[in-house]
């Protein structure tokens, strides 16, 4: 299952994780971790992260020394622990906007149930009403553009999913509205 955290690493160790077929023993990097916030997972804390020793085997380096914050989603093993590769989604705390952080906590919930589409070329459109459409690539040639940063795709009360901006709640009329 997946989990999403907002964290500060504190130490790393190297730990043998097994063997692989030719009996050469795994290594893993452990993070033990101070979990700040939960926002997706485990009725238990994270306490640590495991991830490949690695970038060339998609691990991940965070900083240790618990000043920098992050927020890591990746996948829980259970019993306090998580594990997580280059593919997943960690960004420092800092570098978030205002409204990604406030999202965090309630209005990407409301998009659960939304599909957000790639749009990879213009032009493109929606296949169904609980479609959004990303279009920061194709219009800023960037992952990490307006769409990304200041909006969140959320389902209204007529069943179609559409952008949001704006750090506040959404207002009644916007959810209720018949077109985007």
């Amino acid at each position: 299952s997946v989990a999403v955290i907002r964290a500060k690493a504190v130490s790393l160790i190297e730990v043998d994780s097994g063997n692989d077929v030719y009996g050469n023993p795994i290594k893993r990097i452990q993070y033990e971790i101070k979990q700040i916030k939960m926002f997706k997972g485990p009725e238990q804390d994270i306490e640590r992260i495991y991830t490949a020793p690695s970038s060339a085997v998609c691990g991940v380096a965070l900083e240790t020394g618990g000043k920098k914050e992050y927020l890591i989603a990746g996948k829980s093993e259970g019993n306090g622990k998580m594990h997580v590769t280059l593919c997943d989604f960690i960004v420092a705390w800092d570098s978030l906007s205002a409204t990604q952080k406030k999202s965090l906590n309630q209005r990407y919930q409301m998009g659960c149930e939304c599909k957000i589409s790639r749009c990879p070329s213009i032009p493109c459109f929606v296949s169904s009403p609980d479609e959004c459409l990303w279009t920061d690539w194709v219009t800023e040639k960037n992952i990490n553009g307006r769409q990304a940063n200041h909006y969140a795709c959320i389902k209204r009360s007529d069943g179609s999913c559409a952008w949001y901006r704006g750090v506040a709640p959404p207002k009644q009329e916007f959810l209720d509205i018949e077109d985007p």
